[in-house]
C-alpha cells in the first residue's frame, strides 16, 4: 500500500506542472502521447482491488465475539492511510452489516476496525476493564451461592432447634412441677411454718406464733411445727400450754412429739402418764437415744426395775463408753437384788471419764458398799 500511495502522489504531482511554450524555439510545445500515463491508470486499476481486497480481508479477520481478556490490537502508522487520498484514489466498498456483541454489560460493535478500535489515549483504560473483570460481581456469585447452600441446610437446622427448643421446654416445665409439687407438699409446708414459728418465738411473739400454728393445724398434722411450739412452751415452764398441741391422737405416730408429752406430764406430776406415753411404740436405740435413756430412766422411778435394765443394757449395747448408762444399768441391777452384778456395772462406771462429781461421788460410795458386803 505504500508503494501504490507514493507512486499516485507523484502522478498527481506531474500533473499539475504548468503546459507553456518552449524557450528556444518559441513555439507552442505539442502534448505528447505520455505512455507512461497509461501504465499507471493499469497498475491503479490493477493496485486498488488488490487494495479493498485487503481491507475487506482485515475487516473479517476482526473477531465478532470480544472476550473480556483479549488485549486490543492498534494499528501501525504504516498501515493508516489518510484521508485525502482514501478519498481521491480508493474505490468505496459496501460496508457489511454491522454486528452486535453484548459482552459483560458493554455494546461491542463489529464494524471496520477503523472504527470499532478505540483512541490510544482510551486504550489502557478499555484494556484494563476487559482483563480485570468486575470483582463485585464475583462476590455476589459467591454470596448467591452460599445463601443457597445455607438454604438448602436451613430446614434441617430449623427443625432440629424446634425439637430441642421442643424437649428444653418439656424438661423445663416438668422441673418447674417437680419444683412447685415439692413447694405444696404437707411436709415442705410443715418446715417453712416451724421456721417462721422460731422467729416468731425467739422475738417473743409466742400468740403470734400460735396463730400461725392453728392456721396450719387446721389443715394438717404438721408435726415439726407443734414440736417447736410445745418444746418453747416448756423451756418456758407453761407445759399446759405445749399438752394443748400434744394431744394422745396427735402424736401417737410421731416418736418426738411422744416424748414431748411425757415430758409435759411428767412436769405436772403425772409420771404414769409420761410412761404410758413412752410405752406406745418404742422406737429403736439408733436415731432416737434420748427417747430411750428417758423412758429407762421413768421406768426406774416407777419401780419398774426389769425393764428399766432392760432399756439400760439396750442403750449400752450400742455404746458402752457412757459411764451414766452404766450407773443407769447398776443402779436397776442392785434393785433387782442382783448385788454382783451391779457392783460390777458400778466398777465399769467408776473408770469412765464424764459423770458429774456428785454422781461419781454416788458410785464410789455403792461400790465400797457392795464389796465389803
Amino acid at each position: 500500500m505504500s508503494l501504490l500511495n507514493d507512486a499516485l502522489r507523484a502522478a498527481e504531482q506531474r500533473q499539475n506542472r504548468p503546459e507553456g511554450v518552449t524557450a528556444c524555439s518559441g513555439q507552442a510545445s505539442v502534448k505528447p502521447a505520455r505512455p507512461w500515463r497509461l501504465a499507471v491508470a493499469v497498475l491503479a486499476i490493477a493496485i486498488v482491488p488488490v487494495g479493498g481486497y485487503l481491507l475487506i480481508e482485515r475487516e473479517e479477520s476482526v473477531p465478532t465475539e470480544v472476550v473480556e481478556a483479549s488485549p486490543v490490537v492498534v494499528p501501525s502508522a504504516q498501515e493508516t492511510v489518510a484521508p485525502d487520498q482514501a478519498k481521491a484514489d480508493v474505490v468505496p466498498t459496501p460496508k457489511p452489516e454491522p454486528e452486535t456483541v453484548v459482552v459483560s454489560d458493554q455494546v461491542v460493535s463489529s464494524e471496520s476496525p477503523a472504527q470499532a478500535r478505540p483512541s490510544p489515549e482510551q486504550e489502557p483504560e478499555i484494556e484494563a476493564a476487559r482483563v480485570k473483570p468486575p470483582v463485585p460481581a464475583r462476590r455476589e456469585v459467591a454470596a448467591a451461592d452460599e445463601a443457597s447452600r445455607s438454604n438448602v441446610n436451613k430446614p434441617e437446622t430449623d427443625k432440629t432447634k424446634t425439637r430441642e427448643s421442643a424437649v428444653a421446654s418439656q424438661d423445663s416445665e416438668a422441673a418447674q412441677t417437680t419444683v412447685k409439687q415439692v413447694r405444696e407438699t404437707p411436709e415442705a409446708i410443715d418446715r417453712s411454718v416451724s421456721r417462721e414459728l422460731e422467729r416468731l418465738l425467739r422475738a417473743g411473739d409466742s400468740r403470734q406464733a400460735e396463730q400461725k400454728l392453728v392456721e396450719l393445724a387446721s389443715g394438717q398434722a404438721a408435726p415439726v411445727s407443734r414440736e417447736v411450739f410445745a418444746r418453747a412452751m416448756l423451756l418456758q415452764q407453761q407445759p399446759d400450754r405445749a399438752l394443748r398441741w400434744l394431744s394422745d391422737s396427735e402424736v401417737s405416730a410421731y416418736p418426738a412429739l411422744r416424748l414431748l408429752r411425757a415430758r409435759a406430764l411428767l412436769t405436772t406430776g403425772d409420771l404414769s402418764g409420761a410412761v404410758a406415753s413412752l410405752r406406745k411404740q418404742v422406737p429403736p436405740v439408733p436415731g432416737h437415744i434420748e427417747y430411750r435413756v428417758t423412758l429407762a430412766t421413768l421406768l426406774q422411778q416407777a419401780g419398774d426395775s426389769e425393764e428399766a435394765a432392760r432399756h439400760w443394757t439396750a442403750l449400752i449395747s450400742v455404746d458402752d463408753s457412757r459411764a451414766a448408762w452404766w450407773v443407769g444399768l447398776a443402779i436397776a441391777l442392785e434393785s433387782r437384788g442382783e448385788l454382783a452384778s451391779a457392783a460390777r456395772a458400778y466398777g465399769q462406771a467408776a473408770q469412765l471419764p464424764g459423770l458429774s462429781p456428785s454422781l461419781a461421788d454416788y458410785v464410789r460410795e455403792r461400790l465400797e458398799t457392795l464389796q465389803a458386803g
